[in-house]
């Protein structure tokens, strides 16, 4: 998957923040965030720190700013690479840039730690209204108690299985999505005497790990968490899920397989179907081999997609002005046009989360965006029906990060999958490591 998002998707606890408004700097800001003459500054602090990408969110700001001659818009560009050291290092200080580019995950830690201000990013979401967005992209920003949500989507990746048309179609297989379909198909294309897989698929003790394999669980009705936010692993659904795994795995690559092999396994052709984000666009538009690709979402009980959406939200202890002046941004970043352009930075890696983007000229008319245009309403309407583990009942428990953060589950499957452990031995385990994090 792309660097930025991968590690976007692998950091998922902590909290982002920088020094913001406080004395003057060479803007002339102050404290309260006004400049001389009147003008409103607020700082946005954003991942993206490749030129590229910059020159792109530089045209959206400065027609933002040609709209609003009274706002400047400051930039903070991080890496993620220094995320936690900004935790660290800055946290202390309280102060906080206005508004803040987080993944669905950062920011149930944001909300946990008091620092979004509900009435703006609700004001934002409720003047573009919430029937604008793919459901499930609002959703996994609720809150945990369901009352808020803690940031405005403005972008997201999905994930699903990914395949070969003109392969399936040879061997005269139905598409991948059902759980049956998909096992028919890795033992139908299996020929490892020859190098030749029947599918990639993610076995490393991983974040990965935990993510293609929750595709299958939750599709199945299985949870990490119950409705309490409690350990609820060891179920007859969970075991039913990892058994299908471990089968499915006899037909991927031997060994712990992480990001890099499944992608090239995938990409050279030894494996004509693989779980993968929609990152895997890119490096196949520049293979040539869009046209062939087909996506389905993995199918039992249900389907589900896993996905990471990325929002914007706005933080507390602003001035009045400060805080009218991040709405208005958010807000501009909602529009079609310049919506467009901030997924565009990406194409086919980042997908629209906004119905009417998807459709859009400015976005439609990319030529990346042409090449999968078949199929690009599957992809948007995945985030419908987005789920995730330590997601339950409408509830978004924050502890699932420290969960994902502990290794657990990609740590299971790998022993199991892998190190041929016993899997109630393995659940058990996984079950009273999840219950002493979630006490």
């Amino acid at each position: 998957m792309k660097k930025i998002s991968m590690r976007l998707m692998i950091l998922i606890t902590g909290i982002i923040f920088l020094t913001a408004c406080g004395k003057k700097d060479d803007t002339g800001t102050t404290e309260t965030g006004a400049a001389a003459g009147g003008q409103v500054t607020v700082e946005f602090m954003h991942s993206m720190v490749e030129q590229e990408r910059l020159d792109q969110i530089n045209e959206i700001i400065a027609e933002f700013e040609k709209e609003n001659p009274d706002i400047k818009i400051k930039q903070i560009p991080v890496d993620e690479d220094s995320y936690q050291t900004k935790v660290t290092t800055l946290g202390s200080s309280g102060k906080l840039p206005a508004i803040i580019e987080v993944s669905n995950d950062y920011a149930k830690v944001m909300a946990k730690n008091e620092f979004v201000d509900y009435e703006a990013v609700n004001k934002v979401i409720q003047d573009k209204g919430a029937d604008s967005f793919y459901d499930g992209a609002l959703r996994v920003l609720k809150t945990e108690d369901g009352a808020n949500y803690a940031a405005v989507p403005i972008s997201g990746w999905v994930q699903g299985v990914w395949y070969n048309k003109k392969a399936f179609q040879e061997k005269g297989l139905k598409e991948p999505e059902t759980w049956e379909d998909i096992l028919a198909a890795a033992k139908a294309f299996n020929d490892p005497a020859n190098k030749k897989y029947g599918i990639a698929l993610a076995t490393a003790k991983s974040v990965m790990t935990e993510q293609v394999f929750s595709q299958f669980a939750l599709s199945n009705g299985a949870n990490v968490l119950n409705g309490e936010g409690k350990a609820a692993l060891d179920t007859p659904e969970m075991k039913e899920a990892i058994e299908y795994y471990q089968e499915l795995a006899k037909y991927t690559m031997p060994g712990s397989n992480d990001v890099s092999q499944v992608k090239d396994a995938f990409l050279n052709g030894s494996a004509p179907m693989v779980i993968y984000s929609t990152y895997i666009l890119p490096a196949a538009y520049k293979e040539g081999i869009t046209d062939d690709l087909g996506y389905a979402v993995p199918t039992k009980k249900q389907g589900a997609a896993f996905g990471v959406v990325s929002a914007l939200t706005i933080t507390n202890g602003l001035d009045d002005n400060q805080k009218a002046a991040a709405e208005k941004f958010v807000a501009f970043m909602l529009k079609d046009q310049s919506n467009a352009k901030w997924i565009l930075m990406s194409p086919g890696g980042l997908q629209p989360v906004i119905k009417s983007v998807a459709t859009s000229p400015e976005y439609t008319s990319n030529e990346v965006i042409k090449t999968f245009s078949a199929f690009s309403s599957d992809l948007t309407s995945s985030f419908n029906n987005l789920q995730m583990f330590g997601v339950v009942d409408g509830k978004n428990f924050i502890v699932m990060g420290d969960i994902t953060n502990a290794g657990i589950i990609g740590g299971m499957i790998n022993e199991i999958v892998v190190n041929n452990k016993d899997i109630a031995a393995g659940m058990k385990a996984a079950q009273e490591q999840i219950a002493e994090i979630a006490q």
